[in-house]
């Protein structure tokens, strides 16, 4: 069994089983970041501590503990872990190729973690601010569906948003 444990003790540990039956511990508290666990926490009461999370793999879900972990201590009213500390954290977390920052996003959404999503899309935004439309379509493997003729239209009816790409 794998485990992360830099979380302050709580009265229960969970484990988390993925998607190809891979098992997690997390603390409780750490664990009801994410709004989807919370509620099944509640729903399980305490006849179980296995909780399966099957749209997510080992790699993101070890990920996205070490996120719950750090942000839980963060939270705690005795933690001595400053503002500063957590951003430079955060930028260190999301230092990860495309691929793992797109599954953490979907893994942030499918679990319901607010802070998680909100730091990986805004990961994503920061990357496709200033590349130009062919370069975000690389970026997503978005194929270019329109005619030359129908791009023309919508670069003279939309001139204002190129205008500082080009």
């Amino acid at each position: 069994m794998e485990s992360s444990s830099s979380s302050p003790p709580s009265s229960k540990k969970l484990i988390l089983r993925t998607s190809e039956k891979e098992f997690f511990e997390i603390d409780e508290n750490a664990a009801r970041l994410s709004q989807t666990l919370k509620f099944m926490i509640e729903d399980l009461g305490d006849n179980n501590n296995l909780i399966p999370v099957p749209n997510v793999n080992s790699k993101i879900l070890s990920k996205v503990i070490e996120y719950c972990n750090k942000h839980d201590v963060v939270d705690n009213p005795e933690s001595k872990t400053t503002e500063d500390e957590i951003k430079k954290w955060d930028k260190d977390f999301l230092k990860v190729d495309q691929e793992t920052l797109f599954e953490l996003i979907l893994a942030a959404n499918y679990l319901n973690i607010k802070g998680l999503l909100d730091l990986t899309c805004q990961a994503i935004a920061d990357i496709i601010k200033s590349k130009s439309p062919e370069e975000v379509r690389k970026i997503f493997n978005i194929v270019n569906d329109f005619t030359p003729e129908e791009e023309a239209k919508i670069r003279r009816e939309h001139q204002w948003a190129f205008d500082d790409r080009e």
